[in-house]
C-alpha cells in the first residue's frame, strides 16, 4: 500500500507495508524509529507517543515523497533536525498539511502522518 493526500490525490509514501512486530521499533535517540518499508498505527496500547498521535500513520523519513516542509518557520524548530512539537511541520506539494516530521537529535526519528489528511491506496 502507499499514502495518498486526502484533498489532492497526490503520492506522499514509497510503498508501506505494516510492521506487526512492534518490538521491531527502534527508539535509540537519533536514530530510525521505523525500518524503511513498514509503517504503523499508533494506538492507546503504545506508550511511546504522545495523546495527539493517536491514530496517527508512522513511517520512516526514507519513505516520505512529494513533500515539502510548512511555511511557517515557527513549526520548523529543532536543534539538530525538527522536533514536531509546534504542530504539523510538513506539507504535500500542493500545500496541504499531512504530518510531523521528528528528526531531532533527542528523539527517534520518523514521520507521523495526520490520518484526517492522508489515505491508503
Amino acid at each position: 500500500m502507499k499514502l495518498i493526500c486526502k484533498m489532492c490525490n497526490l503520492d506522499l509514501s514509497k510503498q508501506v507495508i505494516e510492521l506487526e512486530d512492534l518490538n521491531l521499533l527502534n527508539k535509540t535517540d537519533g536514530q530510525d524509529l521505523i525500518s524503511e518499508g513498514f509503517y504503523i498505527v499508533v494506538d492507546d496500547d503504545n506508550d511511546y507517543f504522545t495523546p495527539r498521535d493517536k491514530g496517527a500513520i508512522i513511517i520512516n523519513i526514507k519513505d516520505l515523497i512529494n513533500s515539502n516542509y510548512h511555511s511557517d518557520e515557527g513549526r520548523l524548530n529543532g536543534c539538530c533536525g525538527y522536533d514536531g512539537c509546534d504542530g504539523m511541520n510538513r506539507v504535500c506539494l500542493c500545500g496541504h498539511e499531512i504530518g510531523t516530521e521528528r528528526s531531532d537529535c533527542w528523539i527517534s526519528h520518523f514521520i507521523a502522518l495526520n490520518p484526517v489528511s492522508v489515505q491508503f491506496v
